[in-house]
């Protein structure tokens, strides 16, 4: 699996019993318009549905996508973590509008911190770096 996504992660609430919920914080470690892999230590199961928000961090402002819906269509062990695959699921709603506009936004800051990153890496001062 590649590294995760810096500065983004998914929150979901996990319900413990009928009147205790535990919020969880999961990396991810990839983001397309179709849906993530996340990583966790919780256990789900493909066909399981979990309501996500995703959290970007921000210098100013943090952007949120609260109540995407995703359902789990893949599950992969790896140590004592989870990595699942998550399909988003479209509503018909007017709200998804808005989750889709922010998760596009999202998507595109990732797309922009990767290339500022690879061009970094890829730069004359890492060259010299390799010669030494």
């Amino acid at each position: 699996m590649n590294e995760a996504i810096p500065d983004l992660i998914a929150c979901f609430q996990i319900r413990h019993g009928l009147f205790k919920k535990e919020v969880v914080e999961a990396q991810l470690f990839d983001l397309n318009q179709f849906g993530c892999v996340l990583k966790t230590d919780k256990v789900f199961n493909p066909g399981d549905t979990l309501q996500l928000e995703l959290v970007m961090d921000m210098p100013i402002e943090n952007i949120r996508a609260k109540g995407v819906s995703g359902l789990v269509t893949e599950r992969r062990k790896h140590c004592s973590n989870f990595f699942y695959s998550i399909d988003f699921i479209k509503n018909d709603d007017g709200p998804s509008s808005t989750i889709c506009d922010q998760l596009k936004r999202i998507r595109d800051i990732v797309r922009k911190k990767q290339s500022l990153r690879s061009r970094r890496s890829s730069g004359p001062s890492s060259s010299i770096r390799q010669l030494a």
